[in-house]
């Protein structure tokens, strides 16, 4: 079946997970993305090995559907090799650091040269400025994005999200941005250049705590559970800080994830009184109307909590949505891999690997009608060498070992 993506050549120069991240996404689309590797291969291939001599987890997660040339761009064999990649690519993504692809004698308006109708898509810690020269690490990028100051309990230390909102957040972002210059390229015939940082990505899944900074200079934030309020938006722990008041409440047997995360509307406070036992609070001024309960998030929590300790998460679950209420179980990472529903899906996959044999991952999030995916296993280093240089761009068996025996590929 024809795929969103088909006929979409993508060099893909990224490594570790921001850009691997979104070259994956486009292989799943149905873009023939081509890694290209250093000699040495992707860092990532090595890091965390869980079993000897096969490519790690972090790697085989990140590259499905992709096939592996390897190419050292340090000499003068591999810059030509490297010229004739992107005058056949419609995209090129890198994520090395600042000025990298410029140092190797590819340049954007070199790149442009070459083939003027190329998106080359660049994803960097940080814009200009003085931030520029930083490293740049998922955490770096939480913390200097906005999420790591709002992320947490009031009394305790800025903490990471679990998400990998600095890398594959910002890969998602780097997504969009490629996709929009490959339509815009359908009007003007012209590539163009993609930018993004991750610290911007950040900021752009902070937007709501921007929101709350200028909402402070008119007063308080009601809907959040702190008492105390200086001139920036606080840590508040589990609480939406939306329109509506959330928070995780406990369940037994009381494990780190025996949790619900409740959402209380103002229709669902009547039968959520009657759940927990105090139906008499439906009624009572004090606790009948939400501007009555803002006042008292924690109370009414608490009142929550002592009735769903008393059960199951599952259990709990199933009262609650009963009624309408909003809420969902704190799933750990055991019970999502283990997830019958997200493997029909195709969210949870197993795939077979020939170092490894079976291993889960992660499925496609886009759901497209007309372009099914099929999750394949990541490529072996240099596994398509042959296929893209022999096959593609024409050079002989000879020439390819050759190039093979000088270190070029």
């Amino acid at each position: 079946m024809d795929r969103a993506l088909d006929g979409i050549r993508v060099l893909d120069m990224t490594h570790v997970q921001s850009g691997p991240s979104a070259t994956q996404l486009l292989a799943w689309l149905g873009a023939d993305v081509v890694k290209l590797e250093a000699v040495t291969g992707d860092i990532t291939r090595r890091q965390l090995r869980d079993v000897p001599d096969a490519d790690s987890l972090y790697f085989t997660m990140l590259n499905c559907n992709k096939r592996s040339i390897t190419l050292n761009t340090k000499t003068p064999r591999g810059k030509k090799l490297l010229t004739e990649l992107i005058r056949r690519s419609d995209v090129l993504v890198e994520n090395f650091g600042p000025g990298a692809v410029d140092r190797m004698g590819f340049p954007w308006e070199r790149i442009r040269e070459i083939n003027p109708r190329i998106v080359y898509a660049s994803i960097k810690g940080f814009g200009d400025g003085p931030y520029t020269g930083f490293k740049a690490y998922e955490v770096v990028a939480q913390a200097m994005g906005g999420s790591m100051a709002t992320t947490g309990f009031e009394d305790g230390p800025p903490l990471a999200t679990g998400a990998q909102i600095g890398d594959s957040g910002t890969g998602v972002h780097c997504v969009a941005g490629i996709l929009a210059a490959l339509l815009q390229r359908t009007r003007t015939g012209r590539g163009q250049r993609v930018n993004v940082a991750m610290q911007h990505a950040v900021l752009n899944l902070c937007r709501v705590k921007l929101r709350d900074q200028q909402r402070l200079a008119h007063g308080p934030l009601a809907e959040y559970p702190n008492e105390d309020f200086g001139d920036e938006v606080p840590r508040s722990g589990n609480a939406s800080g939306g329109g509506q008041p959330g928070w995780a409440v406990k369940c037994a047997p009381g494990g780190p994830n025996d949790y619900v995360y409740v959402i209380v509307q103002p229709v669902g406070w009547r039968p959520l009184t009657e759940l927990i036992g105090r139906p008499e609070l439906a009624e009572d001024p004090e606790w009948a109307t939400p501007e009555a309960r803002l006042p008292k998030l924690s109370k009414m929590f608490q009142l929550i909590e002592e009735w769903s300790t008393t059960l199951p998460k599952w259990e709990v679950l199933e009262r609650l949505t009963a009624h309408d209420i909003p809420c969902g179980p704190i799933l750990s990472t055991k019970e999502i891999i283990e997830d019958a529903s997200l493997a029909a899906n195709g969210m949870v996959v197993e795939v077979e690997h020939p170092q490894r044999g079976t291993f889960t991952t992660v499925g496609s999030p886009l759901k497209l009608s007309d372009s099914p995916v099929d999750v394949h296993r990541s490529p072996l280093l240099g596994e398509h060498n042959a296929e893209v240089y022999g096959d593609e761009l024409g050079l002989d068996g000879a020439e390819l070992e050759r190039l093979k025996a000088e270190g070029v590929i």
